[in-house]
């Protein structure tokens, strides 16, 4: 059975509200998340943790930022067990997108870039989501700089396992991905056959490359200028080499086979600059990689799919959800046998 939408807007708000009696706090609970175990909540890995991992010392958090019962803002970090949170829609369309949402690889946002998106593209796409938890490089003494990426990686395998039984088309498993998720999504993108971590069953015999991807204001350079610094440091360290910089620096990676790519930046971007997304665009052109670019003059950075009304920033979900349905697969032309006469 597909997992039901975990998430009831109305549970989430009045929560949110309760917490407004007391201000806005930090908690080491799954607040508002699915609980371990229910039909939503999708674990990545059989034991809970990937091979090789070990627990951190300190548990998974989930911590609300807003005030405002109508626009929760809750982040996570501590991830030991990564994670997927499904959002279904009524009518679904078969295609769907793996959502790594933003964070600085600091922590993993959850509603700007995650529940935020479940009105545009689950409810009136018909497009299922997931929306990843992933672990986060650097966190309690955590060194494996390839972490994020296995998740990435054994998150799509799994969604293209499942398809069939979740009413998926197993070639319409497309990631989109946000600021320093953008980043992870381009990694996974560029390095789908790279082996992040090591086979354990039937799932990882499926390919990782998406379909499509989607890249959000992407954090892309690590190397230039352009480059997030905090992005930066958190995945690479204090004082990385020019060739781990450019390792990292998903322009420098992109191949002929990197998947169709859909870009978007606001011009205004002052925390991950919009050269960003011309450097991988330029690189995808270079490659021959199919690829879609929409710059707009206003926005800033982070805004997913809210503070933008008024902004032409807000045509694009529209733009994007048109750009997957083009990315179908299409049926193979026959050719019709001539009746004699």
């Amino acid at each position: 059975m597909f997992p039901a939408s975990p998430l009831k807007p109305l549970s989430l708000l009045a929560f949110t509200a309760l917490l407004g009696l007391f201000g806005v706090s930090a908690l080491a609970a799954d607040m508002g998340e699915p609980a371990p175990g229910s039909p939503a909540r999708i674990a990545l890995w059989p034991q809970g943790l990937a091979p090789g991992d070990k627990q951190l010392p300190q548990a998974q958090r989930v911590i609300e930022r807003s005030a405002d019962p109508a626009l929760p803002d809750r982040y996570t970090d501590h991830v030991s067990s990564p994670y997927l949170v499904a959002y279904r829609p009524d009518r679904p369309n078969g295609s769907a997108l793996l959502v790594i949402p933003g964070g600085g690889y600091q922590r993993v946002v959850l509603d700007k870039e995650g529940t935020a998106l479940v009105p545009a593209f689950v409810e009136q796409g018909g497009t299922t989501l997931f929306v990843l938890r992933y672990r986060l490089p650097g966190e309690q003494g955590r060194e494996d700089r390839d972490a994020a990426l296995a998740d990435a990686q054994r998150a799509l395998r799994l969604i293209r396992h499942h398809a069939g039984e979740w009413g998926l088309d197993p070639h319409r498993v497309g990631v989109m991905g946000f600021s320093a998720g953008g980043h992870l999504a381009a990694r996974l993108g560029n390095r789908f056959d790279h082996a992040a971590y090591p086979a354990t069953d039937t799932i990882d015999r499926h390919s990782a490359r998406p379909d499509y991807q989607l890249l959000v204001y992407p954090v892309i350079d690590m190397a230039g200028s352009a480059a997030h610094a905090g992005s930066r440091q958190r995945l690479l360290g204090a004082a990385p080499s020019a060739a781990l910089q450019r390792q990292y620096s998903m322009q420098d990676q992109v191949r002929a086979d990197t998947p169709p790519t859909f870009l978007l930046h606001a011009a205004d971007d002052d925390a991950v600059p919009v050269s960003n997304s011309l450097l991988m665009y330029q690189a995808l052109l270079a490659a021959g990689v199919p690829s879609e670019m929409h710059l707009f003059p206003k926005g800033g950075h982070g805004f997913g799919t809210r503070g933008i009304a008024g902004l032409t920033t807000a045509a694009w979900p529209r733009l994007a959800l048109d750009w997957i349905a083009s990315q179908a697969p299409q049926p193979p032309a026959t050719t019709e046998t001539p009746t004699s006469p």
